[in-house]
């Protein structure tokens, strides 16, 4: 074991051979460290936190009691091929969250970003890609090889299916079932998810241009009044002044083997 001298360890906790500990960590009680689990600094793991497998937890990042990290995949097909979690900096890690390690089917890298917020009961399967300053509120659950980008919040007791991607800034009603792709900026809910309209109150809280959230508006319009792909595509040879339609746009027409949620 690698450990700073500045870290804090519960004598009760088990770090096994190989850890690296960095410097101002705190180590409450009963936590159980592996052997190729790297901790930045000023990580602080509060009791009973399991770290397994190929991880590393960026700094200032807190996790409460009994979440599990870095554990195996939930996939039949993981054959214990050595994958990696990466968790980003300052992410606040709730009671019972689990994130699992990748696959090499799906990349081999599971990746958190940083400024999340998990709250309890949470779960990343494996190959999922998370960004920055992302919200997975109570009993969230993120199938493998989703990906969700910068400030996506996830509603209580959502579950999210497997490969689909959540846009930036999109925001998921509590109790939804989200089964194909959404676009930045969207607001889904209902039980079998529908793309509602626009995160307005997440563009204004950031600050967004009225104008952009305008040409947003109008763009929504528009992609509702024919198929989604087709009226995407003619937005964007029609071409736009504001680069959150042209994210939009470029999110629609990108590479995906998934239907959209789509305005009803």
């Amino acid at each position: 074991m690698s450990s700073d001298a500045q870290a804090c360890i519960h004598p009760s906790a088990v770090i096994e051979e190989g850890a690296s500990i960095g410097p101002g960590c705190k180590i409450g009680p009963f936590c159980h460290i592996g052997a190729q689990v790297k901790l930045a600094a000023n990580v602080e793991l509060k009791s009973h936190v399991v770290i397994a497998g190929n991880t590393t937890v960026g700094e200032g990042t807190v996790v409460f009691p009994f979440a599990s990290l870095g554990q195996i995949p939930q996939d039949l097909k993981y054959r214990g091929e050595e994958t990696r979690l990466e968790i980003g900096a300052r992410n606040r890690i709730r009671e019972y969250v689990t994130m699992n390690c990748g696959t090499e089917g799906g990349g081999g890298l599971t990746k958190v970003g940083d400024d999340g917020l998990f709250m309890a009961n949470s779960h990343v399967a494996h190959d999922v890609q998370i960004g920055d300053r992302v919200i997975l509120v109570n009993s969230v659950a993120v199938a493998g090889h989703c990906v969700l980008e910068d400030d996506v919040i996830i509603g209580g007791l959502s579950g999210v299916h497997q490969w689909v991607r959540i846009g930036h800034g999109a925001i998921i009603g509590a109790l939804s079932m989200v089964t194909a792709d959404v676009i930045p900026h969207g607001l889904v809910a209902g039980p079998r998810a529908a793309l509602e309209g626009l995160n307005l109150v997440g563009l204004k809280r950031r600050g967004v241009a009225r104008s952009d959230i305008s040409a947003l508006r109008a763009m929504f319009t528009e992609l509702g009044a024919g198929n989604f792909r087709d009226q995407a595509r003619k937005l964007s040879d029609e071409g736009s002044e504001s680069d959150m339609v042209r994210e939009v746009l470029d999110f629609i027409l990108g590479p995906s083997d998934r239907s959209f949620l789509t305005p009803q």
